[in-house]
């Protein structure tokens, strides 16, 4: 047997136990969920089918509308804030400065801490009364400009989108490094030789390089925004009067609190349609943008 073959069947066969392990916790419950989704269901006892009606009842309810309009903004402001920030970063610390280690240090924070933990200390950062937000802008003379960052609807979304692009910039700062590592020192060299220097050498030279790397990143920042749910349910539960309700808190609020598991899968389900449905967008937009 050619060693070509040899290899690729043990490279299957190293990726079996992890292959299986993903049909059976990720892709069968997704059909699991989906068949749920046509039923009125407690979780326990009989169910009685009951076709769309729980779809139709979901694209009825503003609630959920609105929650879709979080989640859309937190992946407008996931795609424009993390993705260009750890870019900028990785380009930082490709230099070992003592700059570089305290950005490397306060990045890699919010990694080695649960997202309960960051909610917590962003949920007293943005604290009407002792919060440090509304004590920097006192000090400075700038009172009308406090707020109850985490009570006021069109203010709260936007004021929890910070913790959770702080939270995830760390894991998209890395994967720029090792592409940026990748990156032949050859093409540098001639880059530079070339008069490519600053911001004409990233957009003419490194971007192109690194494109795939930026269209997986776009694709992780889509999937994370959508399946958002900690940080939401730490520092405002979805609340004030379902003012930062995302599409993960509004299928486990029908689901956990209120025991419509039916209706909580059916939900699931369209948060992963709508999920397929913006990662074909971006690689449709990506794609035009790379030819």
């Amino acid at each position: 047997m050619p060693t070509a073959l040899r290899s690729k069947g043990f490279i299957a066969l190293a990726l079996l136990p992890a292959l299986l392990l993903f049909v059976v916790f990720v892709i069968i419950p997704i059909f699991w969920s989906a068949y749920y989704g046509v039923f009125e269901w407690k979780g326990i006892g009989a169910s009685r089918f009951i076709g769309f009606g729980n779809y139709s009842e979901i694209l009825q309810d503003p609630i959920f509308w609105r929650a879709l309009k979080n989640n859309l903004i937190l992946v407008i402001s996931a795609i424009l804030g993390q993705i260009p920030i750890a870019l900028l970063l990785a380009l930082v610390l490709l230099k070992n400065s003592l700059f570089s280690r305290f950005i490397r240090s306060a990045v890699f924070m919010p990694m080695v801490l649960s997202t309960v933990v960051v909610g917590l200390i962003w949920g007293y950062i943005y604290h009407p009364q002792f919060g440090l937000v509304n004590t920097v802008l006192e000090a400075i003379g700038l009172e009308s400009w406090t707020r109850a960052w985490l009570s006021e609807p069109h203010i709260n979304i936007l004021a929890i989108t910070i913790p959770i692009n702080w939270s995830n910039i760390g894991p998209y700062m890395i994967i720029f490094i090792a592409a940026l590592q990748n990156i032949s020192p050859e093409i540098d060299d001639a880059a530079n030789i070339d008069g490519a220097h600053g911001g004409k050498k990233l957009v003419y030279v490194t971007l192109p390089m690194i494109w795939s790397t930026v269209i997986v990143t776009m694709v992780l920042c889509i999937s994370g925004s959508l399946k958002a749910f900690d940080h939401v349910m730490v520092m405002t539960h979805g609340g004030p009067a379902q003012s930062t309700e995302l599409l993960a808190t509004y299928m486990y609020n029908n689901t956990f609190r209120v025991y419509r598991y039916g209706y909580g899968s059916a939900v699931s389900t369209i948060i992963m349609i709508i999920s397929a449905l913006l990662i074909g967008i971006n690689y449709l937009l990506t794609r035009r943008k790379a030819e």
